[in-house]
């Protein structure tokens, strides 16, 4: 069997206010081989843990005392500014487009938003931190949805494919992975890829968090 632990020396702390789900991510964790350097159950005390833990990935809850509400993205948007190679995994029990896009906007790369039944996937979760630990973005689909749903007229020359491209392309996936997901070439999603920034009138900067980021800019300008 491949083996799906990830690098130990991966070190990840975990933010949530739940202990139920804090626990429950530290196992998860541990079941995937990384150092858990870090377990708070809100944004202060991990805020003022931070460079004790020095930690490569943050796993934190949106919303979290006192207000419970974007308690998480606040302090990820600080961790980036006081550690900047920090990646942040956000989780949320809700679609929360405006964080998810605060989150993207304050950063370059290394940024992930999934909702909370995604981690009752070992595979999932794993993946899902694997990808923002090496630079990369990940969108829940569901976030992508909402996303491409708010405003449809700038979409509305897109052809059906091209939708598709730009689906996973905002979740954050490579050209080889979006081939591989719509069993097309390579080459076919590099000439939607480019129909498509044509179509909407936006540079391809040539990085998928830097691609993800000028859809998002444009559905939500």
């Amino acid at each position: 069997m491949p083996d799906t632990t990830l690098d130990p020396a991966l070190r990840v702390v975990v933010a949530d206010d739940s202990v139920l789900l804090r626990e429950g991510l530290v196992r998860l964790l541990d079941e995937l081989g990384v150092t858990v350097v870090g377990a708070f159950g809100d944004a202060d005390q991990l805020l003022a843990g931070l460079d004790d833990a020095a930690p490569d990935v943050a796993v934190l809850d949106v919303r979290m005392p006192p207000t419970h509400t974007d308690e998480g993205v606040r302090a990820a948007i600080e961790i980036r500014s006081r550690r900047p190679g920090t990646a942040i995994l956000l989780l949320s029990q809700y679609v929360e487009v405006a964080y998810a896009r605060d989150l993207l906007e304050a950063g370059s790369g290394g940024v992930g938003y999934l909702l909370k039944d995604r981690i009752a996937s070992l595979d999932e979760f794993r993946d899902a931190l694997e990808r923002v630990a090496n630079g990369g973005t990940v969108l829940d689909p569901q976030v992508v949805s909402q996303l491409l749903g708010r405003r449809s007229d700038p979409l509305a020359a897109l052809t059906p494919r091209e939708r598709e491209v730009l689906t996973l392309m905002a979740e954050g996936r490579t050209n080889a992975a979006i081939a591989s997901a719509l069993v097309i070439g390579t080459g076919a999603v590099e000439k939607n890829v480019t129909s498509i920034f044509q179509k909407l009138l936006l540079e391809d900067s040539g990085t998928d968090h830097r691609r993800v980021l000028a859809v998002l800019a444009y559905l939500q300008n």
